[in-house]
């Protein structure tokens, strides 16, 4: 199968390999040896069974009802171990799975949280679907198959040895005479198997290698259809407002439409498939009877030498028949892992992509300084701003302005690290002084206390001090809702999220604030009165503020212009004519 080749497999390996070297490695290693131990304790049972299968049937076959019973109490022992063993087999592999999963979803959440790579993925490569998805539900299927499609080969591989002597011996040898010569088969029956094997083996993949990427396909297609769901629900009252139900209803159903019309692929595939793995199952079962039985008839062997015969030919065909039998699994791992291996390259790439744009160079600093900035465009030949030089103490405060899509956002994402396109150099307090406020803020699920004091703050904060903060930003209608686990940023409407927001200001008193238009929602008298308790109670901090309005121009005292082209202008404001600007609005 060309899909399972070299770069596939190294890949996938990369994935497998660190949590076996990882600091839990000695209770994987425990619990995988015991698995292992149980199920070849599993195959010696099926061995015994094989023995057992030739003194139980001739016992019946010579109607001797003693050995009859000796044979039943035989397997009743053996069925007992077999259960035990059976049911610790399973309840150790999901331990196993479980603690393997949490420390894979650990180690992708770290990649995928680290140096901003989650955003970076967003906005830089658009062709990683779903990370969530890839992170939640991919990780727990690559899991649990590798582990059962490596025991499971495991354990063919094992059986195969098992019995190999066992149906050699017990087969015997079967002679036949083409053009005159006599041709003599020991064995025979093993060779059947074997070819019977390969045969099908062969068969299988030719018919189920579309299975790997409409598995793929599938999960990608589900995962898209669910996102835009979630949208929905996390967009409820703009569609609502704009009544937008049926091209909603008719955007679902042609995403929806993906996923039907892969699936009913994946369904006349597995049909085709099935046709063929039920029919060379359903044959494996008569097939070495119907080869054994010339020596049964010949009085060479007994009913019990039969039975032993064809239980020997099941288990050797089956192990032989390990992919025929397991491909649908060998499919779905195959598109899964893919998913995984692809979502690591892309996070490579963009690592590679940071840094090869990493010429702007961002130091720790007491005051906020800007060196020589440019800052471009992804093609990193247009410029948005061009040798920028700035410098901003504490208390301070400065207003960016400029029209609509021309830099100003961009600059307060260089400035937190988050745009790598440019050159220059930032010197920047420490990220625990500084809090930036987004003009659609970001509510995480939880308690309004949760959204208070996020990122950084106490979480030991009494309510009454939450409770007193929400009733001087006019939020009094949610002081008795403090505790109360919500979706907020669909409850509540952006003004209302504007103003937790600066709630956060006021409770964890950062030194440096960045905001962009954090007060667009917000009516002229809230943002007045917001930005004159800045005033009061964080005269120390300094403020950088991106806004169009002319009212905001009376709270800062520099003003950087954003022209375009690069082109800026950095000037210190006149407040007489802020204050006019004030009066006027």
């Amino acid at each position: 199968m060309k899909q399972f080749n070299k770069e596939f497999l190294k890949d996938t390996w990369e994935i497998i390999k660190p949590y076996w070297k990882s600091e839990e490695k000695k209770i994987a290693w425990f619990l995988l040896i015991v698995i292992i131990f149980l199920n070849l304790f599993l195959v010696l049972i099926n061995v015994l069974i094989n023995l057992w299968y030739n003194e139980f049937y001739n016992a019946l076959q010579e109607l001797n009802a003693q050995a009859f019973w000796v044979a039943i109490l035989q397997f009743c022992v053996l069925a007992f171990f077999y259960i035990v063993a059976a049911v610790y087999s399973l309840y150790l592999n999901q331990m196993l799975q479980i603690k393997w999963r949490k420390w894979l979803t650990n180690n992708f959440l770290k990649k995928w949280l680290d140096k901003k790579i989650y955003y970076h993925l967003q906005v830089f490569n658009n062709s990683t679907d779903n990370p969530d998805q890839r992170i939640s539900e991919d990780l727990n299927l690559f899991v649990s198959q590798t582990l059962n499609l490596s025991l499971g080969l495991l354990s063919s591989v094992v059986t195969l040895a098992s019995f190999v002597g066992i149906l050699w011996t017990i087969s015997g040898s079967i002679s036949f005479t083409i053009l005159g010569n006599q041709i003599l088969i020991p064995g025979y029956m093993l060779w059947a198997a074997i070819f019977y094997a390969i045969a099908g083996t062969w068969i299988t993949a030719f018919i189920g290698r579309p299975l790997i990427d409409l598995n793929f396909n599938q999960q990608m297609y589900e995962a898209n259809f669910r996102f835009n769901m979630v949208r929905i629900r996390e967009n409820s009252e703009s569609v609502a407002l704009y009544g937008g139900e049926k091209k909603e209803h008719n955007h679902l159903m042609l995403n929806f439409k993906d996923v039907f019309e892969n699936y009913w692929k994946i369904m006349v595939r597995q049909k085709m498939l099935g046709w063929f793995t039920s029919g060379y199952n359903q044959i494996a079962i008569i097939f070495p009877i119907l080869v054994a039985s010339p020596r049964f008839f010949a009085r060479q062997i007994q009913l019990g030498g039969l039975m032993q015969i064809a239980q020997a030919f099941g288990q050797v065909q089956s192990s032989l028949s390990y992919i025929v039998n397991s491909y649908p699994s060998l499919a779905s791992w195959h598109a899964v892992a893919d998913r995984l291996r692809t979502f690591e390259h892309n996070i490579s790439f963009i690592e590679k992509l940071q840094k090869e744009n990493n010429r702007i160079l961002i130091s720790q600093s007491e005051s906020l300084k800007v060196e020589n900035l440019s800052i471009l465009l992804p093609d990193n030949k247009t410029p948005l701003i061009s040798n920028l030089n700035m410098s901003l103490n504490k208390s301070e405060r400065l207003l960016v302005v400029g029209s609509s899509g021309i830099g100003k956002s961009t600059l307060i994402r260089t400035l937190a690290g988050l745009w790598p396109f440019g050159e220059g150099r930032i010197f920047i307090p420490p990220k625990d002084r500084i809090l930036f406020l987004p003009q659609k803020p970001y509510l995480p699920i939880g308690t309004l206390k949760d959204v208070l004091i996020y990122p950084n703050g106490d979480p030991n904060i009494s309510d009454d001090v939450l409770k007193e903060l929400l009733f001087s930003l006019n939020l009094k209608h949610l002081v008795d809702r403090i505790l109360e686990v919500n979706m907020w940023s669909q409850t509540l409407s952006i003004g209302e999220q504007q103003y937790l927001a600066f709630g956060r200001i006021f409770l964890q008193k950062p030194e440096w604030i960045f905001m962009d238009e954090a007060t667009s929602a917000l009516d002229e008298m809230s943002e007045r009165m917001l930005y004159d308790r800045l005033k009061v109670d964080l005269p120390d901090s300094a403020v950088i503020s991106v806004g169009h309005r002319s009212s905001l121009l009376s709270y800062h005292r520099t003003k950087l212009t954003i022209l375009g082209e690069g082109k800026w202008n950095l000037e210190r404001i006149n407040l007489i004519d802020a204050d006019k600007s004030l009066i006027k609005e």
